[in-house]
């Protein structure tokens, strides 16, 4: 008697478990349009008991492979050999592209002051006069503080065209520097500041001034020529 319990217990729990199988097998398709399998009440395709799917009498590879059990064609569970794997297989999404770094802000424009060589040396001279500390003061030290963070002071030194080339680079070179000292002196670092000596290979367009002229004439003439061009940088924010 225990025997014989013990029996029907195992094959209860056996069929449960193949009929939870089966449910977990079920082809579940949506009827939209031809359907090649034979399917019960609950849209669910009928099987043999090996688990073939019984098609109808209308049936086709290429009717296997159109019937949708979801988002794939019943024939992907039914007829899995007949139809394209392709279509039995789920798109991989795309990975989302990465979103781009954000674009460095850009290092502020420049700051060119251009002063005048006779407001700061005399005529022929590299040494800078009361009124050209002056000047620098206005024009150049003033705005320092207004541009941020300082990255790099330029000097540019420029003569006329009186006299040789190596004279004029000394001089131009010399003019630069003067500048230089006299910020250093202010305290701004050395470090921070370039110089520069363009002699007179660097003229102002659009000054023309003929040789005919006296040599007073000329030295006013070329005045625009003779000049310190500061640049101020300052690092990006």
């Amino acid at each position: 008697m225990k025997n014989l319990l013990t029996r029907t217990l195992i094959a209860g729990t056996a069929v449960l478990a193949a009929v939870a199988a089966a449910q977990a097998n079920d082809v579940v398709v949506d009827r939209q349009g031809e359907v090649p399998y034979v399917v019960d009440a609950r849209n669910v395709v009928a099987r043999s008991g090996a688990g073939l799917c019984w098609r109808t009498g209308y049936w086709s590879p290429a009717a296997a492979g159109t019937a949708m059990a979801g988002e794939f064609p019943a024939g992907c569970a039914c007829d899995a050999d007949l139809v394209p794997s392709d279509k039995c297989v789920a798109p991989v999404a795309a990975a989302p592209a990465p979103a781009p770094a954000p674009a460095p802000a850009p290092a502020p424009a420049p700051t060119t002051v251009t002063l005048s060589a006779q407001a700061l040396f005399g005529f022929d001279k590299a040494v800078l006069t009361p009124a050209g500390k002056a000047a620098i003061d206005a024009e150049v030290l003033s705005r320092l503080s207004e541009v941020g963070e300082l990255q790099m002071v330029t000097i540019e030194g420029h003569t006329d065209r009186i006299g040789s080339h190596p004279y004029n680079q000394a001089l131009s070179e010399r003019r630069a520097m003067a500048v230089k000292a006299y910020l250093v002196e202010k305290g701004i670092s050395t470090d921070l500041i370039d110089t520069i000596g363009y002699g007179k290979t660097s003229p102002v367009p659009g000054v023309s001034c003929p040789d005919t002229l006296t040599r007073s004439q000329l030295i006013a003439c070329l005045e625009p020529h003779r000049r310190v061009v500061v640049q101020i940088r300052a690092k990006a924010r």
